[in-house]
């Protein structure tokens, strides 16, 4: 699939709650601050991290399945090969309108699958980059 236009791109980030499957507790990683950014910009942000607590001061969960609530966008920080098995348990979950990869995470077949179950795919693009480049164009 070619890759969305910015009109798709607006519509996706029109949506307000990310589940951000491995987010990290460590500042200076993208998987930490890109999801900071994403809380200042007035997103539900909810943490998916097994090792983790709590960040951000919100109750990290250990997997996407067990996330309470409507999941609009997964916001995938692992590497390409845990894609199909975020991809399964998005659509176990059947409430999860958007699937987006980070920068350097893709896995075409996956995203094949869940495209099919009509899930909205964005793969290798960063969330941030896309959320800055567009609200300066509006």
């Amino acid at each position: 699939m070619a890759s969305p236009t910015d009109a798709q791109l607006r519509e996706v980030l029109s949506l307000s709650r990310i589940a951000v499957v491995g987010c990290s507790t460590s500042p200076g990683k993208a998987a930490h601050d890109i999801p900071k950014y994403l809380i200042e910009q007035g997103y539900d942000v909810v943490p998916v991290n097994p090792f983790a607590d709590e960040i951000f001061g919100r109750e990290a969960y250990d997997s996407l399945t067990d996330v309470p609530g409507d999941v609009e966008i997964v916001d995938v920080f692992r590497p390409s090969d845990e894609v199909a098995g975020i991809v399964d348990q998005a659509l176990e979950r059947g409430d999860v309108d958007v699937i987006w990869t980070q920068l350097d995470i893709r896995d075409d077949d996956a995203a094949e699958r869940a495209r099919d179950a009509g899930i909205v795919v964005v793969q290798d693009r960063c969330m941030k980059v896309e959320h800055q480049a567009l609200s300066s164009t509006e």
